[in-house]
């Protein structure tokens, strides 16, 4: 019973949503990242748009859902913001470097969406970002960290933390376009 638990918690059997009560205690718009190319992004750009913050790995079995957000992208990048976080955090599927990373995303999967520079989403050395997106203190009510490869974090538009997607829910499943619609 606790394997099956650990790995439901691992794997995301469910989606976490946003308490009606709860309240941002910090601006998810004063963060920021680098780009794989090595330029600012300043998520104050992004005031009046859903963002999608995932983390990322080229060598994952999650890996093809490269393309689902990439389609999603696509379908709504008027009003949706993705941002991609390569991490190696999980089992060291993600070892190449910024510039291999942005290459293979491009060749394998032709990713136009925001690619963060590799970054660590867990631990001591954990991004700022998810920093934001999992410390309850400061996006008002999310203690979650990403489980694996590809967990999702959705932002709406006035930048409170909306909903936590684990691994195993595609990009373009209706728990997500619902919301983004």
């Amino acid at each position: 019973m606790a394997i099956l638990s650990m790995l439901g918690m691992m794997f995301g059997c469910g989606v976490k949503k946003k308490p009606e009560s709860a309240r941002n205690k910090a601006s998810f718009y004063e963060l920021k990242t680098t780009s794989l190319s090595g330029e600012p992004i300043n998520f104050s750009d992004f005031k009046g748009k859903k963002v999608m913050v995932v983390n990322t790995a080229s060598e994952c079995g999650f890996t093809p859902q490269y393309e689902g957000l990439e389609n999603l992208y696509q379908k709504y990048g008027d009003n949706l913001v993705i941002i991609g976080f390569p991490a190696n955090d999980f089992m060291g599927q993600e070892p190449g470097s910024n510039e291999e990373i942005a290459a293979f995303c491009q060749k394998n999967y032709g990713v136009s969406f925001l690619m963060s520079e590799k970054v660590t989403v867990k631990g001591n050395d954990m991004h700022p970002v998810f920093q934001w997106l999992t410390d309850k203190s400061l996006n008002g009510w999310n203690r979650r960290s990403p489980q694996w490869n590809f967990y999702k974090y959705l932002v709406d538009e006035s930048g409170e933390l909306l909903a936590v997607f684990p691994s195993r829910t595609k990009p373009e499943d209706k728990k997500i376009t619902g919301m983004i619609e």
